[in-house]
Order: C-alpha cells, then structure tokens, then sequence
C-alpha cells in the first residue's frame, strides 16, 4: 500500500472535480449512481449541493485508487480505517482546502457511507464515530451604537421615493430594535403590524414561536411607513411592500444597506444580519440577562447566545489595553 506522501504528491496532478465514477469498481460504481438519485430525488438536494457532494466523493475515492494503488470497491470503503482517512484530509490540507471544505468533504463520504449501510452492503465502522476538522469558532460581528445610528439617520440618501425609505428604515428598525432575522421580518402581516409599541409574536426557526417587546421608536417607523405606501395591503398579505407592490425581497433590503455602506464607509460587515447581532451585544454590554437576550432572539441553546459575551470580553479588553495605565508595560 502507497503512504501518505506519495498519494499526497501524485493526488495533487490530478483535477480536483474528477468524476467519481471514475475511480471505482463496478459495484461501487452502481451504489454511486443510487446514492445521487436518492440525494437529488428522496432528499429533494439542491442541484449544486448533489453536485458538491458528488465532487467531494470524487476527491476521496480518486485518492484511495492512488493510497492503494487500485480503485476502490464497496467493501474497501466498509474496510476504512482512521489512518486512511486522517491521511486524506492531510493530503487535502497539503493542497491548501481549508478546514470547512475538508469538513463538508467528510460529510459527503459520511452520507455515501450511511447509505450503503442503510442498503445492507456495509457496516459503518469507523466512519460512524471519526470526527471532522475542528472549524473555528465563528464570531458575531455587530456595528458600535454610532454605525448603527448613522445607518438610520441616512436611509434617504438610497432611495428618490419617500415611502420606500420609510419602508426600509422600518425593516432595519425591526432588526436592530427587535433584534429579528430579516426573514421575520418580511415575514410579517399587515395585521402583525404593532400599534404604539406593545410585542410581536414572532415564528422563527423550526415553527418555534416567541414575543418580542416593540420599542415605541420601531411602531413609530412602521406607522409612518404605512402612512405613506401607496399600495394596498390586506391584513393576511405581507406587511413590507416592493416598489411595485408584491412582497419585498430580503436582497433589496441587503442591496440599500449595501450602498448605504459605501456612503458611509462602514464595514463590510455592516449587513441585515450585523443589526441583529448589534440587538443582542448592546443588550449585553447594558446589563442585560442572557437567559433573557436568547428568548429575544429565539435561539434554542443558550450557548448560541453566549457567543455575544465573547464579543463583549472582547471590547473590555481593548479598553482596558488602551486606558488602564499599566496595561502598557
């Protein structure tokens, strides 16, 4: 059997999107063919996600023909072990894929894998136990108060129309005062629409539900908005119009902040999603309570809030490091 190295360097000549069915034998070749149709038919796959997973596979069974030196058959893979696999994700390391895209590969292979032991042709050995790279740990980024501010105090430099700056300065509202995803947001009904403050009852992320306190700054500009659009909305359609009043489109909101930032020269990562973000750390950095703060935003894990006390430590520190006296040495 060749080592590491040598697969590494020869593996490294060959296209990366090399077609799976080209480096495995004819029983392997077969349950490939089933697994893609299950995943673009049962599993109902998006065509570049099918297409994804049929080149990380591809990757993985083009590197075990050359770590053997003879392409793989259905029982190599129920014959896996650690070593083999570790040397894989070495060998893509080595060609510069990074730790999520090595992530996402083994998943591919984990999904083959599930599927032949699904169909009785394998037992899942170690691929059922092995663990992916460990990706980093990703860091809410929020706007400061005065980004945040200059954002709403500007809306009208992106738009001719009055009513659709309104309309966009109360969408961006919700997410920074309410601390909603963009996809609630447009989500709401004309008859959701709140009247002098009061709550929201928001459906989130797997049909789970929550109130949300309106502040009265937020009622004001959805008020103000309804004020001046001059389409009609039924109380079951979508509160947020387009210009042409169908229902608006998260990429035109995305798209004003987006020019909205180059005015201003904020960040890039100034987006819908940043006002969230910014909701939760300046509740935090406030005093507010945790538990209180994952109610509002809807998370299911207490942990996927704690993320914003990273930030927060983060912030003291660098004020720390720039005002204490002997933080200098």
């Amino acid at each position: 059997m060749a080592g590491p190295a040598k697969a590494v360097s020869e593996t490294a000549a060959v296209k990366v999107d090399a077609n799976p069915l080209l480096f495995a034998k004819a029983d392997l070749v077969a349950a490939l063919k089933d697994w893609l149709s299950y995943l673009a038919q049962e599993r109902r796959a998006a065509a570049l996600t099918v297409e994804a997973y049929q080149r990380d596979v591809g990757d993985f069974l083009r590197f075990l023909s050359f770590y053997d030196g003879d392409a793989p058959n259905v029982a190599r893979l129920g014959a896996l072990s650690r070593s083999d696999i570790r040397a894989w994700l070495s060998a893509r390391k080595e060609r510069g894929l990074i730790a999520a895209s090595n992530a996402r590969a083994l998943s591919a292979v984990k999904s083959l894998a599930r599927r032949l032991v699904r169909d009785g042709r394998i037992e899942i050995g170690v691929l059922g136990t092995q663990r992916g790279p460990r990706l980093p740990r990703a860091v809410p980024k929020p706007l400061n108060a005065p980004e945040a501010d200059a954002i709403f105090d500007n809306v009208d430099l992106v738009h001719e129309e009055a009513w659709l700056a309104k309309r966009d300065l109360a969408v961006l509202l919700l997410l920074y005062g309410c601390g909603l995803r963009i996809s609630e947001a447009l989500g709401l009904t004309r008859a959701d629409a709140p009247k002098g403050g009061g709550t929201l009852r928001i459906t989130g992320k797997g049909g789970k539900t929550r109130m949300v306190p309106v502040l009265p700054v937020v009622a004001e500009a959805i008020d103000d908005y309804l004020k001046a659009c001059p389409w009609p909305l039924a109380k079951s359609g979508s509160l947020f119009a387009g210009a042409k009043g169908g229902k608006l489109s998260p990429r035109l909101i995305q798209r004003s902040l987006q020019k909205l930032r180059l005015m201003l020269g904020l960040p890039e990562t100034a987006t819908p999603h940043a006002l969230r973000h910014s909701f939760a750390t300046h509740l935090l950095a406030g005093g507010g309570d945790l538990r209180a703060i994952q109610e509002l935003l809807g998370h299911a894990s207490l942990s996927t809030t704690q993320r914003y006390t990273e930030i927060d430590a983060a912030q003291l520190l660098s004020v720390y490091q720039s005002a204490h006296p002997r933080a200098k040495g």
